[in-house]
């Protein structure tokens, strides 16, 4: 059952393994789409009255090269993310208009640390903004991006660290990626 305390189950080698696997999809999905910017800007320079080479090809190349960018981006915000304890200092709900009227439900975070504040925000979905408290203690995983709660003795609900799936208290591993549960 779900206790008081951080979870050493954080260690386990899934959750390296589960980072090492996002860093690795996060550089192949932007080199296929970087390919693929390239290799349509070229196709349509060779075909197209409106536009040649090799000027739309370099334009897929800056396009191309933009995506490789922002996968390296990902991968270095993964590496350079660290552990940190914080508290959980504020709790908000606004209603914004998109198409729609949205509820955006904002659970705020202040790091013990340097008193920096982060907010979880999720649109139309009260779950973890109802799973956290005002006053609860958390860690933040560095390279998960995730928060585990220090009590979770009164929780019905465990939230995977990995890949934020929701789950059964009584489950030991995310049913979607099989990481094992923080309880």
């Amino acid at each position: 059952m779900n206790g008081i305390g951080y979870s050493d189950r954080i260690n386990d080698p899934a959750f390296k393994k589960y980072i090492r696997n996002n860093k690795q999809w996060a550089g192949i999905f932007s080199m296929i789409l970087a390919v693929i910017a390239i290799g349509s800007f070229a196709v349509y320079g060779h075909f197209s009255d409106e536009m040649g080479n090799p000027e739309a090809f370099f334009i897929g190349l800056a396009i191309g090269g933009m995506f490789m960018v922002i996968g390296l981006y990902k991968i270095i915000g993964i590496k350079q993310s660290k552990t940190w304890d914080g508290k959980v200092t504020d709790k908000l709900i606004r209603h914004i208009r998109k198409d729609r009227l949205i509820a955006e439900y904002i659970v705020v975070i202040t790091r013990d640390d340097n008193g920096k504040a982060y907010e979880m925000t999720s649109e139309d979905d009260d779950t973890a903004y109802n799973y956290f408290c005002i006053g609860d203690l958390v860690r933040h995983h560095g390279g998960l991006n995730s928060y585990e709660k220090f009590d979770k003795s009164k929780d019905t609900i465990n939230f995977c660290n990995a890949c934020a799936t929701l789950n059964d208290v009584l489950d030991d591993e995310c049913f979607r990626c099989h990481c094992p549960l923080l309880k």
